[in-house]
């Protein structure tokens, strides 16, 4: 027998994502049995005078077909809660680490994470052909079940295949594709996301990020000076920076990107004070001569200055006799950057002076205003010293006592992008975790500025050692000094890097740390189900009135080979909490039925998950609904765990009660 996901993903097409994407915005195109009527979006555009375009710069590349069906994929995984960690340390944490495959636990995120994540920060393999990246996913279909999914004959067969274990630029491409997609639904409408990579595959990213965000959501390229001397590797010329990519979910909320705080010499500017403090004059005519009485009638207008006081009004009277309109000196005709009514509301902050014979209209800009400093742009040239790669690893080395990792990005650098790209209760993002940099600077500005940022991490347990023909285990070239150190996998040294970079925040602020700082974090593992689990998934006859095994027992962290003690039933809840749109977070109660115990959330879903259900069990259960003793809207068993007599009482005993709580098999 299959898995619910298992039938799901058989079905998947390389455009179900994008289907699926364009039903949840667009559902008056689509009919009951969810086909997309073209005629009607066609007719749609015509009616709204739309120019279908004709031609135009597409990406295209071997594998793209079989990455968009990756993007439309449910999960082949199970979340294992890391009980030890989560009921310890990690116990009243709102931040989250994940170790596993990160299209895997992408995909687990899809429901309850949707439109939630504010930023997201990734620094992905930059396929440079020295930083051991291949392309690392199976194909889990068989030659013919592809040629029926992609319509491959068996040269287009071999040509995809052909990108396994390579390095190639389309390899890189399916690799990032699907991974881009998926994170791309988990952004707010004021999210953004920022890319770390080289000159190896910034056009290719670019494009994917074109095609996925639009070219319109593109902020910046913004180039980053990590290496100061230049690579010694390099044969015509010493390369200095790598790129960091800005792209935005929606480029007309405003919301998206932060201005960065004015320090050093731009602080000189504001040499102005009066009672509210430090300000400087800003013009306030638009020198940008597109905008005129033409393209912004209502930014054309005049104002009226008193000569005695210097003030400003909309209004000629009591005082305000001199006019002044937002032309040039020279004559032509330009615009307010403020409208009427902004005038009237702050007209305090408005001030005039004389440029010859002319007056000039001047607006104050404060250096702290409602207790925020003033900002300016991010530029798009970065050569701070702290965020260069130096700074990366001797934060490293000071928290490990020795160059673990290899090419560690500075906390300073990850400060920069977070002061650009969120807010004190923002959810960051980075599902390329590597030594954990964007939890760490995640926490320390908190610790800086009273935040509540919480940061997901999630990173593959990539080992530091290899096993040799002998069995024994020999570091890998870049994990030598990291498996000297104890640490076995990547995702160790990432996990471990969160302890220690709290505790040396904790030791730097004393008392200014503030008393509700986040330092930890909850553990989870996304892993797949055994082959002995399998074997038994494939044997199971969900119409045998007799089981056959314990279902349950085969997904706990023991069955699965991962620390953690977590029980079957923990997995199977955690895994259905992500699916079903509940964070990690989410209060459950235990209620018994004649001494099985059940799972109630929220007091609307209730979960059967262990055996053991009898015929007590769903009269007990039906009493309480039809008493109102017990509240729920949906009934959601394990189907592993329930004979077909179980059922069908639990079913006609439902109907019996006329209601409207729905029953959910899952397999």
């Amino acid at each position: 027998m299959q898995t619910d996901n298992e039938k799901y993903n058989e079905a998947v097409k390389p455009n179900t994502a994008f289907l699926s994407e364009l039903k949840n915005k667009l559902p008056e195109f689509f009919n009951k049995d969810g086909e997309f009527n073209l005629d009607k979006f066609k007719s749609e555009l015509q009616e709204h005078n739309i120019n279908e375009l004709k031609d135009g710069y597409q990406l295209d590349f071997i594998g793209k077909d079989y990455a968009r069906r990756q993007a439309g994929e449910r999960p082949w995984t199970v979340i294992v809660p890391d009980e030890e960690q989560n009921n310890s340390e990690g116990k009243n944490s709102k931040n989250l680490f994940f170790t596993g495959d990160n299209l895997e636990v992408l995909r687990h995120l899809q429901t309850n994470y949707a439109n939630k994540i504010d930023m997201i920060y990734i620094d992905p393999p930059y396929n440079t052909g020295s930083d051991g990246f291949v392309y690392p996913d199976k194909f889990e279909y068989s030659d013919e079940k592809i040629k029926e999914m992609f319509g491959m004959d068996d040269s287009q067969i071999k040509h995809l295949k052909s990108i396994q274990g390579k390095s190639s630029h389309s390899a890189w491409l399916t690799f990032m594709y699907p991974r881009l997609f998926l994170s791309r639904n988990l952004l707010s409408d004021s999210g953004v996301i920022f890319i770390s990579i080289d000159d190896n595959e910034v056009t290719n990213l670019r494009n994917i990020c074109n095609e996925l965000y639009g070219e319109d959501n593109f902020v910046a390229q913004i180039a980053v000076q990590i290496n100061p001397r230049g690579r010694n590797l390099d044969i015509f010329v010493a390369k200095t920076i790598e790129y960091v990519l800005v792209y935005v979910m929606n480029y007309n909320n405003e919301n998206s990107i932060n201005g960065i705080e004015k320090k050093g010499k731009m602080i000189d500017e504001y040499n102005k004070k009066d009672e509210l403090g430090k300000y400087r004059e800003i013009g306030l005519r638009n020198r940008n001569q597109s905008f005129n009485p033409v393209t912004r009638p209502n930014l054309y207008y005049p104002l009226y200055v008193n000569p005695k006081t210097l003030k400003v009004s909309v209004v000629k009277d009591n005082g305000y006799i001199d006019e002044v309109w937002p032309d040039a000196p020279d004559g032509t005709k330009t615009c307010w950057t403020w409208m009427k009514k902004k005038v009237v509301n702050e007209n305090n902050l408005l001030i005039a002076g004389k440029s010859g014979n002319s007056w000039r209209i001047y607006r104050k800009d404060y250096l702290v205003k409602d207790g925020k400093k003033a900002t300016t742009l991010a530029k798009s040239l970065w050569v701070d010293k702290e965020i260069n790669n130096d700074y990366g690893k001797k934060a490293i080395k000071d928290l490990f006592g020795s160059n673990i990792m290899t090419f560690p990005k500075s906390p300073g650098l990850l400060k920069k992008i977070l002061k650009m790209g969120s807010k004190k209760e923002s959810i960051i993002l980075d599902f390329f975790a590597g030594s954990s940099t964007t939890a760490d600077a995640v926490m320390q500005l908190n610790a800086e500025d009273g935040g509540h940022r919480k940061f997901i991490m999630v990173q593959l347990p990539e080992k530091t050692y290899t096993l040799n023909s002998d069995g024994n285990a020999v570091p890998t070239k870049g994990g030598k000094v990291a498996y000297e150190a104890g640490f076995k996998t990547i995702d160790e040294i990432s996990r471990e890097r969160i302890r220690r970079a709290a505790t040396k925040i904790k030791e730097e602020n004393g008392l200014m740390i503030p008393e509700d700082f986040d330092g930890s974090f909850k553990h989870y593992r996304v892993v797949n189900p055994v082959k002995q689990t399998l074997e038994e998934i494939e044997e199971f006859d969900p119409d045998n009135v007799n089981l056959f095994n314990d279902m349950v027992s085969y997904f706990s962290s023991e069955a699965l080979g991962v620390a953690g003690n977590a029980t079957g039933e923990q997995t199977i809840l955690t895994t259905w909490f992500a699916k079903d749109g509940y964070n990690f977070e989410t209060d459950v109660k235990e209620v018994s039925f004649a001494g099985y115990k059940a799972k109630l959330v929220e007091d609307s879903r209730l979960y059967l998950i262990n055996e053991g259900w009898t015929g007590e069990s769903t009269e007990e259960l039906l009493n309480k609904i039809g008493n109102h003793e017990l509240t729920v809207q949906t009934i959601i068993l394990f189907g592993y765990s329930f004979d077909i007599t179980g059922i069908r009482e639990l079913e006609i005993g439902l109907k019996q009660l006329d209601s409207t709580i729905g029953l959910l098999k899952r397999y």
